[in-house]
């Protein structure tokens, strides 16, 4: 088996797992996250910690042993930590509001685009131009805030856009002047 998938996921005070019709459900401060099991895979839980086995040691279960345990302990970390992904708007006028549970934006087009936050998402405005897309379920976090960068991905050529707060992006020359 791989050696992710042997070590164990310490649950942390204040976090309740438990395991039930294959499903892993983990619910701790920051709120509940429930992960269907990966099939073949057997979940024990005792002492705090949380063990993953495989029924068999064929290949196809080998690869996603791993995946097994990262996945239940995303699940875990979210309910105890939560995750978040920061964004920043970048150009002239560009700009998001938060209003209710929707984002307005103003991103250069000729209208403003209405983005719904999803349950379990939330989204913090600082300053209309710096986004925090934070919640318990990581993937779900992910993709909000791909779906938010999507609205209007960064130019190549000015760097106008939405793009990730530690994204580096490259940048091209523009036209040369004619001689």
């Amino acid at each position: 088996m791989s050696r992710v998938g042997r070590q164990p996921i310490v649950v942390p005070k204040g976090v309740k797992v438990e395991v039930r019709e294959g499903i892993l459900s983990a619910e701790g401060p920051k709120g509940k996250v429930r992960q269907q099991l990966v099939p073949d895979t057997e979940v024990s839980i005792a002492d705090g910690q949380v063990r993953v086995s495989g029924r068999t040691d064929s290949g196809p279960l080998r690869a996603r042993f791993g995946l097994a345990r990262a996945l239940y302990a995303n699940a875990v970390r979210g309910a105890a930590e939560g995750f978040s992904k920061s964004l920043e708007i970048v150009g002239v006028g560009y700009k998001a509001e938060l209003k209710g549970n929707q984002v307005h934006f103003a991103l250069g087009y000729s209208h403003p685009i209405v983005f719904d936050i999803p349950a379990g998402i939330k989204v913090e405005i600082e300053k209309n131009t710096r986004l925090t897309v934070s919640g318990a379920d990581r993937q779900l976090v992910g993709q909000v805030a791909a779906e938010i960068r999507h609205l209007r991905k960064p130019d190549p050529y000015k760097g106008k856009g939405v793009k990730y707060a530690d994204e580096v992006l490259r940048r091209k020359v523009g036209k040369a002047g004619a001689k």
